[in-house]
């Protein structure tokens, strides 16, 4: 037998981010907007965001009311909240919020959730955005791009939303963007009743709309994220 040392073996290939975390590479951008997953720089930017207001004091638009509290409190929320998400990007079971970003800089976040996806090919989208940049055509635009990928990445037959009877900013975008209405839940917001109004846009709906509606769209990173949702 020979005492000389074997011969170096080949590295393998550094992982990427996105081999690690596909998420990480997928990019959404028309309409001067871009949807990325955040990573932790950005959550923080995102948390002071949503420090600064998300909506009127005297109105709760969310289920849940985390924007209640100190800036401090809201911001740690967004932080606790998008920390929990990362473990649910699984087939059967996932939640993606994805930063709104115009020109480098996080306005909100645009997200859209699923279970047994591919079976049902439906996702329900939920989203907020800073007051600051509210009503200049944003959350319109932001939908539009969620949207796009729900129905031409993913493929999509249905996407769903939902909007307290007393949000009209949240239903004129959905109204807008041709969804139709689909019944009403009756729940429970900070101890009083509330009705909410539910939507849904096919992709029958979807590929009828019209031409202002159409944005100039790309998609990167996208199969990795297929894949990582069992949809390649």
């Amino acid at each position: 037998m020979s005492d000389a040392p074997l011969p170096p073996q080949p590295a393998a290939p550094a992982l990427s981010d996105a081999d690690i975390w596909p998420l990480t590479g997928l990019r959404v951008v028309g309409g001067g907007l871009e949807l990325r997953a955040p990573d932790d720089r950005m959550l923080l930017d995102l948390a002071r965001v949503a420090s600064q207001g998300v909506h009127r004091e005297d109105y709760m638009p969310f289920l849940v009311p985390w924007t209640r509290g100190t800036p401090v409190q809201v911001a740690r929320s967004v932080m606790t909240y998008q920390w929990g998400l990362r473990q649910r990007t699984t087939p059967a079971d996932w939640a993606i919020e994805l930063a709104v970003v115009r020109d480098g800089e996080p306005l909100g976040t645009q997200g859209v959730y699923a279970k047994d996806f591919l079976v049902t090919r439906t996702a329900e989208t939920g989203s907020w955005l800073g007051l600051q940049h509210q009503h200049g055509g944003v959350g319109t635009r932001m939908r539009l791009l969620m949207l796009h990928l729900l129905f031409e990445g993913f493929d999509a037959l249905h996407a769903t939303s939902s909007a307290f009877v007393d949000n009209p900013g949240s239903s004129g975008v959905s109204r807008r963007i041709g969804y139709r209405e689909n019944g009403v839940l009756h729940q429970a917001r900070e101890g009083g009743p509330v009705d909410s109004q539910l939507y849904v846009l096919d992709r029958a709906d979807w590929d009828a709309r019209p031409d202002e509606l159409r944005l100039d769209v790309t998609i990167e990173g996208l199969e990795p994220v297929r894949e990582q949702l069992g949809m390649a």
